[in-house]
């Protein structure tokens, strides 16, 4: 059964069909989760999250591209989860200092090599206008036009901010390897 097949039984009330698209996608979306700077700890809760407004939103779903509406509902899911974050921790950081920096460790199926892990942390430094659609380009093959459907704004805009984002990134690369002592290069 092919995905648009999925999607109609599943708007019909097929729990199977909609078990399949959830496997279909799964990974996806985790590993898009995590790229966009989410915590390991937080991932199955942001996945199950996403999974979650898709089924409930499914019969509201009309867009030529699953995926890209999939994408888009992942970016809102984990901008909820970083204002929640981040109200959490203006009211725990009464009572805690937090740590300057999280680097957990990371499953393997995530990143596979040391060289991942760094352009990992050095996609985190940057901000997440520059950030998303660069993970979105190179690392999930989406086109231009699929990134302004996503992140809701214009063609124009995702070009720049990929091409300054690559620009922002080099340098994050160069200052991290410099601080590593070149293992990297």
């Amino acid at each position: 059964m092919n995905e648009e097949e999925l999607i109609a039984k599943a708007k019909d009330g097929n729990d199977h069909a909609f078990q399949q698209l959830i496997q279909l996608h799964y990974t996806t979306v985790e590993k898009f989760a995590y790229q966009l700077g989410n915590r390991r700890d937080e991932i199955e809760d942001i996945t199950q999250e996403v999974f979650i407004r898709v089924y409930r939103f499914l019969d509201q779903f009309t867009q030529a591209k699953f995926t890209t509406w999939l994408y888009k509902i992942t970016l809102n899911v984990t901008r909820d989860m970083a204002r929640k974050r981040s109200q959490n921790l203006k009211k725990v950081f009464k009572f805690q200092q937090q740590p300057d920096e999280d680097h957990p460790q990371v499953e393997t199926h995530l990143l596979q090599s040391e060289e991942d892990r760094m352009l990992h942390i050095c996609l985190q430094t940057l901000n997440e206008k520059y950030r998303t659609p660069i993970i979105l380009f190179y690392f999930h093959d989406k086109k231009y036009e699929e990134i302004a459907e996503i992140m809701s704004i214009s063609l124009s805009t995702v070009k720049t901010r990929i091409l300054r984002g690559k620009t922002m990134l080099r340098k994050a690369v160069e200052e991290f390897e410099a601080k590593e002592g070149g293992k990297y290069g």
